[in-house]
């Protein structure tokens, strides 16, 4: 079982812990000494049992407040998670009918009729403005 020695505080406590588990000691012992850090900063010297009570209350909050905002992101998840599920299980909604107005025949006659005057009438000027 490996030994460390962990700085929390300015001060240095020997632990042991299992094998391969010294790095997630390491980083829980420098949260810990984080918070006591913030505490010596802000109070000066204290008792070595209050200064790791008062950092452990610290980190105890923090993770309330995670713990809380991690329960309100999972019901969000679940709450989404039900609605894409609804809207997968509804039922296609029925085709929209559209109209599209039809050109008559006649129409398309008499516009082709006219553009065919427009021409003969263009090519009549043309040859006026050429004499």
């Amino acid at each position: 079982m490996p030994e460390l020695t962990i700085h929390i505080g300015g001060r240095g406590f020997d632990v042991s812990c299992q094998d391969g588990e010294e790095p997630f000691l390491q980083s829980a012992a420098k949260m810990l000494d984080d918070e006591a850090q913030v505490l010596s900063d802000q109070i000066g010297r204290m008792p070595e049992a209050r200064m790791l009570l008062m950092a452990g209350l610290m980190l105890a909050d923090k993770t309330a407040a995670t713990d809380d905002k991690l329960k309100r992101a999972e019901a969000k998840l679940a709450e989404v998670e039900a609605e894409l599920q609804r809207l997968r299980n509804r039922p296609e909604p029925e085709p929209e009918r559209i109209e599209v107005a039809v050109v008559p025949p006649s129409v398309t006659d008499t516009l082709a009729e006219l553009a065919a005057r427009a021409e003969a009438l263009a090519s009549v000027v043309e040859e006026n403005t050429a004499k």
